[in-house]
């Protein structure tokens, strides 16, 4: 786990990304671009920069580019912001929990559609054997303790 300056310094390295993505940077490959997440090494040196895009391929490949292109006047901004000695190098990465998550929401919804098929195929139903296939103690009745007595 990270220290608690470092995940400050991540979590403003984030916030100065995203506004600067938003407001100064007019790029016009640069699409719907969220920062998701800053990860920043021990010793502060390095951060890497999850971010995701509204759209299809082709914008994302477009953003992945916009943004190395400005990766410069970003890591500038930063230092600026930031008032820190050594300025830590940027390295952005295209964050792929958003399409895993949607994979996973349509996996558990054909699992849902299925145990629904199971529900109803299970209400109509009845046992192939006996209502109670289980074995029950044998029950003495009365005439055959007299014969067991004689």
């Amino acid at each position: 786990m990270a220290s608690p300056r470092v995940r400050k310094i991540a979590d403003r390295i984030q916030v100065i990304v995203a506004e600067m993505l938003e407001r100064r940077i007019k790029d016009p490959r640069l699409g719907f671009v969220t920062v998701t997440e800053v990860r920043l090494t021990g010793d502060a040196q390095n951060a890497t920069v999850y971010y995701t895009v509204l759209g299809e391929d082709a914008d994302q490949q477009a953003s992945a580019t916009a943004l190395e292109s400005a990766k410069g006047l970003l890591r500038s901004e930063v230092g600026k912001q930031l008032g820190m000695r050594h300025v830590p190098t940027l390295a952005f990465e295209f964050d792929g929990v958003p399409e895993t998550a949607r994979h996973l929401d349509e996996v558990l919804a054909k699992a849902r559609e299925a145990d629904a098929a199971v529900a109803a195929a299970r209400a109509g139903a009845q046992p192939a054997g006996e209502a109670d296939p289980y074995k029950k103690p044998r029950a003495i009745e009365a005439d055959e303790e007299a014969e067991d007595t004689e």
